[in-house]
């Protein structure tokens, strides 16, 4: 479970919603549903779309090593 503060976690998913409502050019929530789809990928997929056989000195607050 997490903890800490809400403010944060909110933050992150505003700005993923944000991003994905222009990844896709919707204006409102309603055009995302819309316009919006799902794929699924695999384990491994999902592996290779992060960073990776990168050396971080500092890791990102918002990304955890997977």
């Amino acid at each position: 479970a997490y903890r800490g503060p809400l403010s944060a976690v909110a933050h992150q998913l505003v700005g993923g919603l944000h991003q994905s409502m222009f990844y896709v050019g919707a204006r409102t929530i309603p055009e995302l549903q819309d316009r919006g789809r799902f794929i699924r990928i695999t384990a491994a997929g999902l592996t290779e779309s992060h960073p990776h056989d990168i050396a971080m000195t500092v890791e990102a607050p918002n990304y955890t090593g997977r």
